[in-house]
């Protein structure tokens, strides 16, 4: 298999895990009966996929309806009962704050004969920036980016951002009392626990402020004073499971990282190759599953061990980065420059790394392709592959040789997406 062939099967196994994602074909089969008369179905949601969410529910919805759904700029799908916002991510903005204050009073004042059908998914934590009393939206942005560069995972991110939230960690979902919830949820985190899929608004938090303490503490998170005198306070403790607060909630993820996988491993099998799922839940510094994965298809290239080429090796999950350069960051292409500089050219050797929902970091690019030729055309670019690394650059680094992988909005986000062919 040369060069091009190799690099065009890997953007269709990307497409085609996107594509499998997709809530217009995920959503329909998991909705609720209506309420019963003279109840009302309210819906909101918010992140990256919750618009599209909502076309799909409208769609396959012949009952009323009415709500609010927050979504990612971008990333809007035209409605006609479901009024779509749009907000930043990953930052937060004022659009999102005021979202999150008028969804709240959307499920306000609800009976036992109402639904409320709520539509999460992955991204939308940033984009319901409802801070608790004693924090303004600014100090949210501030911790938010603090985060961000922190190295946390994306689960322990979520346990600060859920109490330092009068939205998430269940306190949507109490606002809600005594109406029944119907979760649908598309999942873009580690082992899809409900409670970190846009930090949990709308499902009890078994966490509490002292794990949120003890992460601040850990990576040295740098909080104001103030803001750590409210999560040390009784206000940021967020609602517990069994709480009688909670109304009947019923949770139903439409979506995971495995089911992309699965898709793409489906394009290689048809391409004649054997597809191996190395996990959908791998976390980590993405420089050193860059270099683990690395090592592990150097072995399978000239070894035969512990698989035998042709084939394809698939992971996703969500890594991080420690930010200590000034370069245009992004996981997936600083995993994808480290497994680079760990295969060192090594010949029949291709791969993929993109985010599913299209946006690697904060940069509009999704991810980057890397081959045997790589590292050989950035040095005659007069680019150091290692200093890119060392820069947190891995979108200068792919950009400047022509290997970004640019979607536009997917209008989905189940997680990273990452493939490694080997041809011989």
């Amino acid at each position: 298999m040369d060069t091009p062939q190799a690099r065009q099967l890997l953007r269709e196994m990307f497409q085609a895990a996107i594509h499998a994602a997709q809530p217009a074909r995920t959503l329909a089969a998991h909705l609720p009966p209506p309420p019963p008369s003279p109840g009302r179905t309210i819906v909101i949601g918010a992140g990256k996929a919750s618009a599209a969410m909502a076309r799909a529910l409208e769609d396959a919805w012949p009952h009323p309806l009415e709500g609010l759904v927050v979504t990612r700029y971008g990333y809007a799908v035209e409605c006609a009962r479901i009024e779509i916002v749009e907000a930043a991510h990953p930052v937060p903005d004022a659009a999102g704050f005021h979202a999150a204050q008028r969804m709240l009073e959307r499920v306000s004042g609800l009976t036992e004969d109402d639904l409320v059908i709520c539509l999460i998914s992955g991204g939308g934590s940033a984009l319901l920036p409802l801070p608790l009393a004693g924090m303004s939206l600014a100090d949210k942005q501030a911790v938010n980016q603090s985060l961000l560069k922190s190295g946390a995972t994306i689960t322990e991110m979520n346990t600060v951002r859920r109490h330092l939230s009068a939205i998430k960690g269940g306190r949507l979902a109490a606002a809600c009392h005594p109406a029944r919830v119907c979760n649908l949820l598309l999942s873009d985190v580690p082992g899809d626990d409900p409670i970190d899929i846009a930090s949990g608004p709308t499902v009890p938090d078994p966490t509490t402020r002292a794990d949120a303490l003890a992460i601040v503490r850990r990576y040295g998170i740098d909080v104001p004073t103030h803001v750590l005198a409210v999560l040390d306070s009784d206000a940021s403790e967020s609602i517990k499971p069994g709480d009688a607060r909670l109304p009947p909630i019923d949770t139903t993820l439409i979506a995971t990282p495995r089911l992309a996988l699965e898709a793409a491993a489906a394009v290689a099998r048809r391409a004649g190759l054997r597809a191996y799922l190395l996990g959908d839940a791998i976390e980590g510094e993405a420089r050193d599953v860059g270099k683990v994965m690395g090592g592990l298809a150097l072995e399978v290239a000239r070894h035969g061990q512990p698989f035998t080429a042709p084939c394809v090796l698939l992971s996703g999950g969500e890594t991080t980065v420690t930010v200590r350069g000034n370069g245009r960051g992004g996981r997936n292409v600083e995993y994808l420059l480290s497994l680079a500089l760990t295969l060192r050219g090594e010949p029949g050797v291709h791969a993929i790394a993109g985010d599913t929902d299209g946006v690697d970091g904060q940069e509009e690019i999704a991810g980057a392709l890397a081959g045997p030729d790589t590292l050989a055309r950035a040095w005659q670019l007069g680019i150091r592959p290692q200093d890119a690394l060392a820069a947190n650059d891995g979108h200068g680094f792919f950009e400047a040789l022509g290997d970004a992988v640019v979607t536009g909005p997917t209008l989905t986000n189940v997680n990273d997406f990452r493939a490694i062919l080997i041809a011989r």
